[in-house]
């Protein structure tokens, strides 16, 4: 009987105590949060840890009473699962590359895993500065661009995750490099070592 109560009130009844409440929530979504990590990080070990992590991280939070129910539970625990993602790429470094354009080639980063300290240092700076810029892109193109640098997505997958053809993502890559490069100019910043 319990299986068939809505998310909030399976919610509601784990937080009164009823553990077995999560766990209906649990194998309820574990299919669509597992799937979307694995997209995302594309290592089947690393998306079940990633998993657990996201449902750790879910669990704390109800448990903290710090979780606002709007009806949207799976929706939240989707974007833990995208955040925590990555995050696991920032951590490990494995920032992919944006390979620009001959116009544009700002994501291009030094390619030698023996970086001087200093080097790594202005590398991290430029890539902060550049995730500083995208928000000020269209919504579209900002999404574009995050899920390049931060996800490592070939545009096939961004295509699929935005729910666009790969004509309208490449083409949103395009216009939010030529944004970037006019809001650098206009902006007077400069994102090179030297």
């Amino acid at each position: 009987m319990r299986a068939t109560l809505s998310d909030h009130a399976l919610i509601q009844a784990y937080i009164q105590g009823d553990e077995r409440a999560f766990e209906i929530l649990l194998n309820r979504h574990q299919q669509l949060v597992f799937s979307k990590i694995l997209f995302i990080v594309r290592d089947e070990e690393l998306a079940n840890d990633l998993f657990q992590d996201t449902f750790i991280k879910v669990i704390t939070v109800i448990k903290a009473g710090k979780y606002r129910d709007e009806g949207k539970f799976v929706q939240w625990v989707l974007r833990v699962a995208q955040n925590l993602a990555i995050d696991h790429f920032r951590r490990n470094k494995k920032m992919p590359l944006v390979r620009g354009t001959e116009d544009f080639d700002v994501f291009a980063t030094l390619q030698d895993g023996d970086l001087h300290v200093e080097d790594r240092m202005v590398q991290d700076q430029i890539l902060r500065d550049v995730a500083h810029l995208i928000h000020l892109l269209p919504p579209e193109q900002a999404a574009v661009v995050r899920l390049r640098m931060e996800a490592d997505l070939g545009f096939k997958e961004i295509a699929e995750e935005t729910g666009v053809s790969i004509n309208t993502a490449l083409g949103r890559m395009r216009y939010a490099l030529m944004n970037l490069r006019r809001i650098v100019a206009e902006q007077g910043i400069v994102l090179t070592a030297r």
